[in-house]
């Protein structure tokens, strides 16, 4: 099982780069829902109390998801040689949950970083925050065609126009705009490795 240091930052990461929901993230089965070559993830399902749900938000989330190739060899470092299971665990196996990940993980974080909330006036945000930020670097900074992005970000169609956009079947047209849009932040250079011991007891604390 990968370290706690490592997961955390893969939870947020990986919805900041693909535009995830968090309840999405958490629902991942690495052999159900990941590409062999680690490039694109399908969202089927999602994981809500450390339980899968079938039924997501809208009609429009059932998607496939494309990834900037260095997202992609990250998350084939992290999978490392499991086969199967939640892609985000806990240590029975189950899904994490995503309250877990805001009090121990973001919001300690946003505080380290002295980040105000020009809202509420706190350091605190939601896990939210990272697919806001994956909409607005598509829409704002990377010429991404305005259908790809509704299709990445899970959008449900506003016109016939949308309904008839077929992006969505072109697989290699879709990876060609995935490199091209990056994903609009810096990852760190050196992920910490955790001890063994450590890394048990962190994760029982966490379950």
């Amino acid at each position: 099982m990968p370290g706690p240091i490592l997961s955390r930052t893969w939870r947020k990461g990986l919805c900041g780069a693909a535009g995830l929901r968090i309840g999405e993230a958490l629902g991942l089965e690495i052999d159900k829902h990941i590409s062999t070559d680690f490039l694109t993830i399908s969202i089927e399902q999602k994981a809500r109390h450390c339980k899968v749900e079938a039924r997501l938000k809208t009609a429009s989330a059932l998607r496939k998801v494309d990834l900037h190739p260095t997202i992609a060899t990250l998350l084939k470092e992290f999978v490392g040689e499991r086969k199967n299971g939640f892609l985000f665990r806990i240590r029975n196996g189950k899904p994490l949950g995503s309250s877990n990940i805001l009090r121990r993980h973001l919001h300690p974080a946003l505080k380290q970083l002295g980040f105000i909330n020009p809202f509420t006036g706190t350091n605190k945000a939601g896990n939210h925050a990272f697919r806001r930020f994956r909409n607005t670097h598509l829409r704002n900074r990377t010429g991404c065609p305005e259908g790809l992005q509704k299709f990445w970000m899970g959008h449900a169609d506003e016109s016939m126009g949308d309904l008839y956009d077929k992006i969505k079947e072109d697989v290699e047209f879709r990876k060609e705009w995935a490199e091209k849009c990056e994903f609009g932040f810096k990852l760190p250079s050196v992920v910490p490795n955790v001890p063994k011991m450590e890394e048990n007891s962190l994760t029982a604390i966490a379950a």
